[in-house]
């Protein structure tokens, strides 16, 4: 049994989190074969390198890698480079109203449930965490959002390939598909929309200093880092609420601080991976310059070193300080907007649908850096006992 690759068995993709404990009980710290790569699962050792780009670079040419250039962006570089276009990324961010783009989410979220209410059962990962997360995002840009059928399975494509480490024939695929995202990204650089990021980027770019190509990998990743942490974040929240008992009363009562709890507990970003520029030692072992590193912040985040009963859903749990978006640098650029997603939908849910229930259990995309559902029926009218009619 290899523990790495068993996470892919589907009796454990629904809940990993026990093969987790178990790595992290047996050895913390380990060098995996297949991988080619140390495997981190306690959280101390996870924040260590993740707020340390001295050490640990996410730009591997620092390990004198070759990067190509349609993966340079915000994702794969490492100060100073990255300080530029984080910086114009993070102040297009700011620039933005998000106020007015929250009251018209949660009129779409309203308006989205209101609708689905009225039938048996809804696909709850394709009928509602993808349309809004994919509405929401591009309304962030200020660009017209894609078809769903052309976007959803590409973006599908780049996740399958975050996993070409264990398989190797999602490599290629992958790499097509983040090319045809850059190029559509690239189009909004050539014709600009007049508001939203897009715009900001488009006006600042010429003073920032970031080659063109950086800006469009960059904008292609906001893309589908944002959509992709939003729409799985939303999928796995909605799973855990609706498959606990009590917990989606619950997070009416907790708003604060259930959405950080729902991301510990079962958090869209699984994995993350760094390279040693350095000899250096962690966790016991010693790490050599050019050691990939592999990062299991799922793990990390039910450490019962740093969480008391971390298995159990505790949505008023505080301080929360998960990993789930990653820390440092190279936090997820998506994660405001998928928290921010999570909390409105789920809100909604809980306020309005207080009855909403599973009617199946959740389906998983077999993916292991990025955690998400395939397919999760719902039905939003509380159980009376009787056939439910559109």
């Amino acid at each position: 049994m290899d523990p790495i690759l068993d996470l892919a068995r589907p009796s454990i993709l629904r809940n990993p989190y026990p093969s987790y404990d178990r790595m992290r009980e047996t050895g913390p710290v380990f060098w995996h074969e297949l991988l080619g790569s140390w495997v981190l699962t306690r959280h101390a050792d996870c924040l260590a390198v993740l707020t340390d780009s001295n050490r640990f670079a996410s730009d591997w040419r620092r390990a004198g890698e070759d990067i190509p250039a349609p993966l340079l962006s915000v994702q794969t570089l490492d100060p100073p480079e990255h300080t530029a276009i984080r910086h114009l990324l993070l102040d297009g961010f700011r620039a933005q109203d998000r106020r007015a783009l929250h009251d018209d989410l949660e009129g779409q979220i309203a308006d989205l449930l209101a609708e689905l209410a009225g039938r048996p059962s809804f696909d709850l990962v394709g009928e509602l965490a993808e349309p809004i997360a994919l509405r929401f995002v591009t309304a962030f840009l200020g660009v017209p959002a894609p078809a769903l059928d052309w976007f959803v399975p590409m973006s599908r494509t780049v996740v399958d390939g975050m996993d070409a480490g264990l398989w190797p024939e999602k490599h290629e695929p992958a790499v097509a598909a983040r090319a045809q995202l850059a190029e559509y990204a690239g189009g909004w650089l050539a014709d600009p929309p007049k508001d939203g990021l897009i715009a900001y980027v488009a006006e600042h770019a010429a003073d920032s200093g970031v080659a063109e190509t950086v800006l469009r990998n960059s904008l292609r990743a906001v893309l589908h880092a944002g959509y992709e942490s939003a729409s799985r974040l939303l999928g796995n929240a909605a799973a855990a609420l609706l498959t606990t008992p009590g917990a989606l009363a619950a997070f009416r009562a907790t708003p604060a601080t259930a959405v950080d709890e729902l991301i510990r507990y079962d958090a869209p970003v699984q994995a993350d991976a760094r390279v040693c520029v350095t000899d250096t030692e962690l966790g016991g072992v010693t790490m050599k310059a050019g050691d990939p590193v592999t990062l299991f912040l799922g793990a990390a985040n039910h450490d019962p070193l740093r969480f008391d009963h971390p298995t159990e859903l505790r949505l008023d749990r505080a301080p929360n300080p998960h990993l789930g978006f990653g820390r440092g640098a190279h936090a997820c650029l998506g994660a405001s907007m998928a928290i921010r997603l999570t909390g409105s939908v789920l809100g909604t849910l809980a306020t309005d649908h207080p009855g909403a229930r599973a009617v199946a259990e959740p389906e998983h995309r077999r993916n292991l850096t990025l955690r998400g559902l395939d397919r999760f029926e719902v039905c939003l009218r509380p159980d009376t006992g009787e056939e439910v009619r559109p």
